[in-house]
């Protein structure tokens, strides 16, 4: 695609990148087959070519208003049209760089803009956890759709005090350990009963994807450098061999710290290495699969439907995965139509689109209840959240999951 851009940003690191990707797209449309607000919307503007448009003729200094900033917004970065993409666009960078200029050159409703600053603050803050308490607190008080918003908890239970040669770091996080304290310390005895230590570092929080994806790219590097800081000393002296993220949208982000810091001289080598020992759960415990099958005495004939979130199946291009780790441990993974569709959370959309996510998460839950399952599994904070609001089965991480299995083995040891 012939692009021209505009003098404001031609000469910037952020439009170099964004006139390589516009370049690369062919005008195919294969990507809005996949795309889920093209497939509920119908409309050309609401799927990855019409927006690449808009983006384009913005970029090139063309008229810009509401209409470009309403199509932007309705994009769920969930980045399914960039598996189906022949021409390799990464559609999830030219968004983060096009939703950043539509927010510096549109100015939007005072509503609009008091709502993501709310969610860019409050989400990250401390001030999450007893504000979540307080919530549930009142939950039977409130309307329905606040209701949903609010998961019952799972009490994070008894960690682990072990010593174990094999060390890994995990993310502090914001969201998950004030709405779902049950996933981090599951993951931790996880961990533990395979002979592996895990430690959260002091001073790492946030990974930075709300302000990523709320048009604050400098509040997301100040997230990334204050992690970066955290995690150095042990990473450089060799002391863990991996830094495990997990929730899929949190490992996304904290893969990309090295494209994200690339232009600091100071924290740019750290953040390649930090991006090489990021992982996924299901990367660190796959090569366990038999050492993990041993332990499980009981083996689970639990019918299984299994949420593959959008960043872990198009962010990190993990498929399958952890469906095969549930059958080997002897659960039923049923087949779920349109799983590559995302379920409508995708961070704060489920708040800022209420009616484009609550469709989507409808049609999700359809999908993954078709085959009567036991339990959906998932591996995402705010996708087991979110679908947890309207599923008629327990939904919860599949290290949840996991963990009752080994516990099931250590009673009976």
């Amino acid at each position: 695609m012939e692009t021209h851009l505009a003098d404001w940003i031609a000469h910037t690191s952020q439009g170099e990148e964004a006139k390589a990707i516009l370049q690369r797209c062919v005008h195919c449309g294969f990507c809005t087959a996949t795309c889920p607000t093209y497939q509920v919307l119908g409309d050309e503007l609401d799927g990855p070519r019409g927006r690449i448009y808009l983006m384009k003729q913005m970029l090139e200094g063309g008229e810009t208003g509401p209409e470009t900033m309403l199509h932007l917004d309705r994009c769920l970065t969930c980045r399914s049209c960039e598996t189906t993409c022949p021409s390799g666009v990464e559609y999830g960078r030219l968004l983060d760089i096009g939703r950043h200029a539509a927010e510096t050159r549109i100015r939007r409703p005072v509503g609009q803009r008091l709502m993501r600053g709310l969610l860019r603050e409050g989400l990250t803050s401390p001030l999450l956890g007893p504000a979540v308490k307080l919530g549930r607190a009142l939950r039977p008080l409130l309307p329905g759709a606040i209701q949903s918003k609010i998961p019952l908890t799972r009490p994070r239970g008894e960690l682990p005090t072990r010593a174990h040669a094999r060390r890994v770091l995990l993310l502090a996080g914001c969201v998950q350990p004030a709405m779902l304290p049950g996933i981090d310390g599951a993951t931790q005895r996880v961990l533990d009963r395979l002979g592996i230590s895990s430690m959260v570092a002091a001073g790492s929080g946030c990974c930075g994807a709300i302000r990523q994806h709320l048009a604050d790219p400098d509040g997301a590097k100040e997230q990334a450098r204050m992690n970066v800081d955290a995690w150095w000393p042990m990473v450089a002296s060799g002391e863990v061999e991996a830094i495990v993220v997990n929730a899929s949208g949190c490992t996304v982000m904290v893969k990309d710290y090295a494209h994200l810091l690339q232009d600091d001289v100071e924290y740019a080598p750290r953040a390649q290495r930090i991006t090489e020992l990021v992982k996924d759960p299901i990367e660190l415990l796959e090569p366990l699969t038999d050492e993990i099958r041993k332990k499980v005495l009981a083996k689970s004939n639990t019918r299984v439907a299994y949420h593959a979130p959008c960043t872990q199946q198009h962010g990190l291009r993990i498929r399958g995965t952890v469906e095969r780790l549930l059958v080997a441990l002897g659960a039923q993974s049923l087949a779920v139509s349109d799983s590559h569709l995302c379920c409508g959370s995708a961070g704060t959309y489920s708040l800022l689109q209420p009616a484009l996510s609550t469709t989507l998460r409808d049609r999700k839950l359809e999908a993954l209840q078709a085959e009567s399952p036991s339990v959906i599994l998932s591996a995402n904070v705010g996708c087991i959240a979110h679908l947890a609001g309207a599923a008629k089965v327990p939904v919860m991480h599949w290290l949840e999951w996991l963990d009752e299995r080994l516990a099931l083995e250590a009673e009976d040891a």
